[in-house]
């Protein structure tokens, strides 16, 4: 069952990134959805439960606006092609839907409670690999979109989630609002430099997913279980801290690239503003990024020698987090480079 519930999630988004028609798109959308709600129900309690509900609404609710969407524009144009999305009303009704399905603001609020309702694993996979659909597709509608749609959207996202990743205490849910947050970044400069959107949504899976993989194996769901990670695997931890040092956008490390290239893109296109703003909103995200370092580097946990020992790292995850990590941490260097 797992590996064809695996098959079906990874086929269901290769069929999006290589369709050029619309219906063969929406197919592997509605084959992704279906192939993603069993691994969130996989627990046999009713937080996961109300979890795949609430995804498979809000996706089923997205494919639908998708599919009114490219329909319109087929009646319209006379194309079911991707790249012909030339109908206004339709370009902006798709990207209401593709924005829910990816939960970018100001349709995010599933996000949190989903990832929230999910175990760390599951989390991870929406965080990652479910954006590559609907990101794809936008990244091929990129060049029919005008900026001052998408520009609001992407602010809106960096600040919802700045400040709803602020007030958290569980870690999914921080996670759940630093995604939008990412996605903001991305949606903001996808219409103008679609290339370094790409580039921005990749170093960000590049990123949360060791990160993801030692908060598995640590078994750490909220901050207050974060503070003991020190004392059992100090290496771990110090590893975490500078993966969220990356995700912050703290130069020198990779996280600092795609920002820095969305900005000089924007500043060339005359939106300093809109640059300016977005660098201000990030600070918001870098709260909850450097509160969350400082607990894991620099508290130590009071009951460090009595407490028994929760958990011991688990192997199985480490040759994908040896491998990711120094991308995820050191390749600012040759970034430029690979992106001229």
């Amino acid at each position: 069952a797992l590996f064809m519930i695996t098959l079906g999630i990874i086929i269901s988004t290769l069929t999006v990134t290589s369709a050029n028609h619309w219906l063969t798109a929406w197919l592997g959308l509605e084959l992704n959805m279906i192939s993603i709600l069993p691994v969130i129900t996989k627990q046999k309690h009713p937080r996961s439960t109300e979890a795949a509900t609430k995804y498979f609404l809000t996706q089923a609710m997205a494919s639908a606006l998708m599919l009114f969407s490219s329909t319109l524009n087929a009646w319209q144009t006379g194309s079911w092609d991707i790249t012909q999305l030339n109908n206004k009303l339709s370009c902006i009704l798709m990207i209401s839907a593709l924005t829910m399905k990816m939960g970018a603001a100001p349709a995010h609020f599933w996000l949190p409670e989903v990832l929230q309702g999910s175990t760390l694993t599951t989390t991870l996979l929406i965080t990652t690999w479910q954006k590559i659909a609907p990101i794809t597709l936008l990244y091929m509608i990129s060049n029919h979109i005008q900026s001052n749609i998408l520009l609001p959207i992407g602010l809106l996202s960096i600040l919802v989630g700045g400040w709803g990743g602020i007030n958290q205490t569980q870690l999914r849910k921080m996670m759940a609002y630093s995604s939008i947050a990412h996605l903001g970044w991305t949606m903001a400069v996808i219409s103008i430099a679609p290339n370094i959107a790409l580039t921005n949504i990749i170093i960000y899976m590049t990123v949360s997913t060791p990160f993801f993989l030692l908060l598995t194996s640590s078994s750490s769901k909220t901050l207050q279980t974060m503070t003991t990670t020190w004392a059992h695997t100090p290496t771990a931890t110090i590893i975490m801290m500078l993966l969220l040092l990356s995700m912050a956008g703290l130069p020198p490390l990779t996280g600092f690239t795609p920002k820095l290239l969305i900005l000089d893109k924007l500043v060339m296109h005359k939106l300093t503003p809109a640059a300016t703003t977005m660098a201000i909103l990030s600070l918001l995200s870098l709260t909850f990024y450097l509160r969350t370092t400082y607990l894991l580097a620099s508290t130590t946990s009071p009951t460090t020698t009595q407490s028994t020992t929760l958990w011991r790292l688990k192997p199985n995850y480490y040759q994908i987090t040896t491998i990711l990590t120094p991308i995820a941490l050191f390749n600012i260097t040759i970034l430029p480079a690979l992106l001229t």
